[in-house]
C-alpha cells in the first residue's frame, strides 16, 4: 500500500519493501515485515502536543510517588515533540530517539531544561548521510539530525549537558528510525546505559 510504502522510505529501512538497504540490522524475512506494518496505527483524534505534555507531566509525577525517584524520560519520534512540552519536576534525564525536532535556541522550551539542568542524549541511526540523495527522506533527515547538533552546541555552551550520537559515527550500524527493534538493539541499550551511568542514573 503507498501509505505502507511512505513509512519504509521515510524511516530509513529501505527504498522500496521488502528490500532492505545494505547493511540493514531491520529483522529480515516476511514476519517481520508483517509485525512491522501492524504497528501502523490511524490518527484518530486531534494532535495537541501542549495537552500530551500535560498528561505525561501527571505519568512522571505517578512514577515519583510509587518509585520515589525521578524518571528517566524516552521518547521516539513525534513524541519526542510531546518531551519538550513535559515539565521536568519529576525528569532526572531525556533519552531521546530520533525526536521529530528538538527546542529552539533560547525558547521557552530550551530555558525551562536548561534552568531544570536536564542532560539529555539524541540518537540518529544509518542511511542518514549515506541514504539515496535523490529522495526527499535523506535530506530531511540530515536537517533534523543538524537542528539537533546545533541545538546541543548551544545547550552545552549555556552550561547544559546534551549529547548527540550519530549510531554510524560511534561504530553502530544499519540502524533505522526503530533502532530499538532492530537486531543490535542490546548494544544501542548498552551505549544507553554507558551514557546514564557517566551521569550518575
Amino acid at each position: 500500500m503507498p501509505g505502507d510504502q511512505a513509512w519504509y522510505t521515510h524511516f530509513r529501512i529501505g527504498l522500496v519493501a521488502p528490500d532492505r538497504y545494505e547493511g540493514s540490522a531491520f529483522p529480515a524475512g516476511e514476519e517481520a515485515q508483517n509485525q512491522f506494518f501492524r504497528q501502523m496505527t490511524p490518527n484518530t483524534g486531534d494532535y495537541d502536543e501542549k495537552l500530551f505534555g500535560e498528561v505525561l507531566s501527571k505519568v512522571l509525577s505517578d512514577a515519583k510517588t510509587m518509585t520515589g525517584k525521578k524518571a528517566i524520560y524516552i521518547t521516539h519520534s513525534q513524541g519526542g515533540r510531546v518531551g519538550w512540552q513535559t515539565d521536568t519536576e519529576n525528569m532526572a534525564a531525556i533519552v531521546a530517539i530520533e525526536p521529530g525536532g528538538t527546542p529552539v535556541v533560547g525558547s521557552e522550551e530550551y530555558k525551562k531544561f536548561l534552568a531544570a539542568k536536564i542532560p539529555m542524549v539524541i540518537y540518529f541511526g544509518d542511511y542518514i548521510d549515506n541514504g539515496p540523495e535523490n529522495i526527499m527522506s535523506t535530506g530531511f533527515w540530515k536537517q533534523v539530525r543538524d537542528q539537533a547538533v546545533d541545538f546541543a552546541e548551544h545547550y552545552n555552551a549555556d552550561g547544559g549537558d546534551a549529547t548527540v550520537v550519530d549510531l554510524p559515527k560511534a561504530g553502530i550500524t544499519g540502524n533505522s528510525h526503530f533502532m530499538f527493534q532492530e537486531t543490535n538493539n542490546k548494544e544501542i541499550a548498552d551505549h544507553i546505559e554507558a551514557w546514564l551511568k557517566e551521569r550518575g542514573l
